[in-house]
């Protein structure tokens, strides 16, 4: 009896959780979403390269107009890729465990993700007219970092461990103003990779 009680309490818990939390999310977005930006940063790297920029100078670099293009429109298809993978496998994950994509938990992660995003978007653009190019990479780890932390209670409790590693990332580089680029494609690219590795072990 007691065994039966057990059982009933937990498939009511397993019930709560799927109506409050979007648990569709898959860790293979991350992997994927990880291995874009870690190939948009590289590919920014030998960008840098072709302009003769050398990225590792200590020295204040001032960018030209053509590359400061480049690199918007490169980081624009590294979100849409990272984007495109994530809602594939999303969209691969509900239909495999039979649940519902578009429900009042998944409204809530998404308004609490656009909340800190739209304010960092905002801020990088602020910085992106300014000139302030220096500053930018680390403001996107940081609002990216809040954005998953905000969001957490709406899905997978994993979630912000992810955001405080990197707000953590944004933090530090902060102080160390020419080195974004290094600290991006750890952020965005190794952390993605390994905590979708994580996350597809443990919920597969």
């Amino acid at each position: 009896m007691n065994q039966k009680h057990q059982e009933d309490l937990a498939h009511i818990r397993s019930m709560m959780e799927r109506s409050s939390r979007f648990i569709s999310l898959s860790g293979l977005s991350g992997v994927f979403a990880g291995l874009s930006a870690l190939i948009g940063g590289l590919y920014v790297y030998q960008l840098f390269r072709k302009n003769g920029v050398d990225y590792f100078n200590d020295q204040h670099i001032l960018y030209s107009a053509n590359l400061v293009s480049e690199l918007i429109v490169t980081g624009v298809l590294i979100l849409l890729f990272a984007l495109t993978f994530g809602i594939f496998f999303t969209l691969r994950k509900s239909k495999k465990d039979n649940l519902p994509v578009w429900t009042t938990a998944t409204k809530n992660m998404l308004f609490n993700l656009a909340v800190p995003l739209t304010a960092g978007g905002v801020f990088c653009l602020a910085l992106l007219y300014h000139q302030i190019y220096v500053l930018v990479a680390p403001a996107t780890l940081i609002f990216y970092g809040l954005a998953l932390v905000n969001a957490e209670k709406y899905t997978f409790s994993d979630v912000k461990y992810l955001g405080f590693c990197q707000l953590i990332l944004g933090f530090v580089s902060l102080f160390f103003l020419g080195y974004g680029l290094i600290f991006w494609i750890l952020g965005f690219g190794i952390l993605h990779i390994l905590y979708g590795l994580v996350m597809f072990k443990k919920y597969k």
